[in-house]
């Protein structure tokens, strides 16, 4: 199986302006998706889709195809990521006649994965039963046990109550959090369905360490952490 990687990358971040570029470790947060994803032998094409010229010029320097710029109508705050997917893959249906066999995004927002966190994304998708992998997390809250909602009344409930009383948190049943390490998918899914949990869906798990989503400038600054003390 020869999977297609994407990388979407869009020039505008109110959390932490600059992101994708901003230098981590020594070189651009983007540099670190891009030769993760060129590292796995299962993945043929590594495309990086963006709205910004600057951001495209990084990618290419370390080894990506940017053969398109995205439209800033799929490049906004709030413009679903799903619609930049299916952008991707009808370029390449158009340029090539067919969807890619698997699409593997690999998120800039995640720069401390392994390659081997694709490569198991890829091996849960082999197994033949999921439109789509997810990778998770262990969930820092529970909505069974400290996770609230408020009420109509003012005062605050779980969000999900327990048929019984749970006193401890390992009693509670196991919840993950989402992460944004890898996801691959079934084009012809992305291109069917409009959201993840339209499908079958299956998870792998990465350890949180590897698992940091950089939105702000302090998960930037936790991920230079770990980075530095890895190993």
């Amino acid at each position: 199986m020869k999977a297609v990687a994407f990388i979407f990358a869009r020039g505008g971040s109110k959390g932490l302006p600059g992101k994708n570029i901003r230098p981590l470790g020594g070189k651009p947060l983007i540099a670190w998706a891009i030769e993760q994803a060129l590292s796995v032998k299962r993945i043929g094409r590594v495309i990086v889709s963006t709205d910004s010229e600057e951001i495209a010029a990084v990618a290419r320097d370390f080894g990506a195809e940017v053969p398109f710029i995205r439209p800033t109508e799929l490049a906004r705050d709030d413009s679903p990521e799903w619609l930049a997917w299916r952008h991707a893959l009808n370029y390449l249906r158009e340029t090539t006649g067919v969807l890619p066999e698997v699409m593997v995004s690999v998120p800039t927002t995640a720069p401390l994965r392994l390659a081997v966190d694709i490569e198991n994304c890829l091996d849960e998708y082999e197994k033949g039963d999921a439109d789509i992998v997810i990778t998770v997390t262990d969930a820092h809250r529970s909505p069974y046990f400290n996770m609230v909602k408020t009420n109509a009344d003012g005062t605050v409930g779980l969000v999900n109550p327990p048929q019984s009383v749970i006193a401890r948190r390992q009693d509670a049943p196991v919840v993950h959090d989402m992460a944004t390490v890898c996801y691959v998918a079934n084009a012809e899914f992305v291109m069917t369905y409009h959201a993840t949990f339209e499908g079958r869906v299956k998870a792998v798990h990465v350890p949180i360490e590897r698992a940091i989503d950089i939105d702000t400038l302090i998960d930037f600054q936790m991920a230079e952490f770990f980075l530095m003390n890895r190993g």
